[in-house]
């Protein structure tokens, strides 16, 4: 957003504010603070002119100006009503220099994940993509997929959805404590596998239709997350997280679940902005991430099967480390697994 509408928009989220004082900050004629404050109002805004100044007296449920209004993160928002790809769209604008970028749209009519799964995005989910540009190696890159997948875990129980983290970046609501069908869970790859001008993908923002109904969990967001950089340096990130939020569980596949099925409708404005400033904080401590990310783990004390490029690893998921490598225990010992598809089989303490 520009600078003038931040500081509008900051401005009227701090209260009452006279439009002299409004004129004094954004720098502008008296004039040009009525019309910035009329488009707001064409936005949806309902700004009033009080005695002591202009109050909002109502913020649309959705859109960019919504999403900025009160958003305690430094980061501009681009919506988009409607958009083939979000994470494309932060792909063209980090190759022009952008950063701290978040692309929304309302809905995406070319949705990709990993492997080029086709997926469903329509109105009524939350599907974004956040450009930036960390000052680490490549080798961090996982531990911000794993630090917005903590991020959507707790907006989703600020919303009051019993949200877990399937390793390495779903996030889930689990249906039991046992599974003893050892049904297919849903694909994930932790880590970057980006070197020069190559995406990385970690994640898979599919909701898994051909996945069986009896894995132990319903999935609420996939994140899919590209990356370039070189050998000593990230260029830039995209993480792009795909939450299922006011959809009807009609709309969804098996498998599936939303934020309005588990906890009622919220407002996707609100939940954006807990995201983004969640991640936010996250971004600025990544020490944090790893025992941000145990803690609300599903995966950690169960029974796993994970499928590598190498082969298959059986075992008790006992821990994760950096920066986001799983570490199994089996009858051969412990192995560390950077990259693979995780399946929950039953709790590591069940027996065998």
């Amino acid at each position: 957003m520009s600078d003038t509408r931040r500081t509008l928009l900051d401005a009227l989220a701090a209260g009452p504010v006279s439009g002299p004082d409004l004129a004094d900050r954004l720098g502008v004629s008296r004039a040009a603070v009525w019309k910035h404050v009329e488009a707001l109002r064409d936005e949806g805004f309902g700004v009033e002119s009080a005695g002591d100044g202009y109050v909002v007296t109502d913020v649309p449920e959705y859109g960019g100006p919504a999403i900025e209004y009160g958003l305690d993160a430094d980061y501009d928002v681009e919506f988009h009503e409607t958009l083939d790809s979000s994470n494309d769209r932060a792909r063209d604008l980090a190759a022009e220099g952008a950063s701290d970028v978040v692309v929304v749209a309302r809905e995406q009519t070319a949705s990709r994940g990993r492997k080029s799964r086709e997926w469903s995005a329509p109105d009524g989910g939350v599907w974004l993509s956040l450009l930036v540009r960390p000052d680490e190696p490549p080798v961090y890159a996982p531990l911000y997929t794993l630090a917005m997948a903590v991020a959507v875990c707790d907006a989703g129980r600020e919303a009051g959805v019993d949200a877990k983290i399937k390793w390495p970046n779903d996030v889930i609501v689990s249906e039991a404590n046992d599974n003893p069908s050892g049904a297919k869970a849903s694909d994930g790859v932790s880590g970057s596998e980006a070197s020069g001008g190559s995406p990385a993908h970690a994640g898979d923002r599919s909701t898994d239709a051909d996945a069986p109904d009896d894995r132990g969990y319903r999935k609420l967001c996939g994140i899919l997350t590209e990356m370039e950089g070189e050998a000593d340096r990230v260029s830039w990130l995209v993480i792009g997280p795909g939450v299922n939020v006011n959809l009807d569980p009609a709309e969804l596949p098996e498998g599936a679940t939303s934020v309005a099925a588990e906890a009622g409708p919220v407002e996707r404005r609100v939940f954006v902005q807990r995201v983004l400033e969640r991640f936010d904080e996250l971004r600025g401590d990544l020490d944090a991430v790893l025992p941000a990310w145990r803690e609300r783990a599903d995966t950690l004390g169960r029974r796993v099967r994970v499928h590598t490029a190498s082969g298959v690893i059986e075992g008790d998921a006992v821990d994760i480390e950096h920066p986001g490598t799983l570490v199994v225990s089996t009858d051969a010992g412990e192995k560390r697994v950077h990259a693979g598809d995780c399946e929950h089989l039953r709790p590591a303490d069940d027996g065998r």
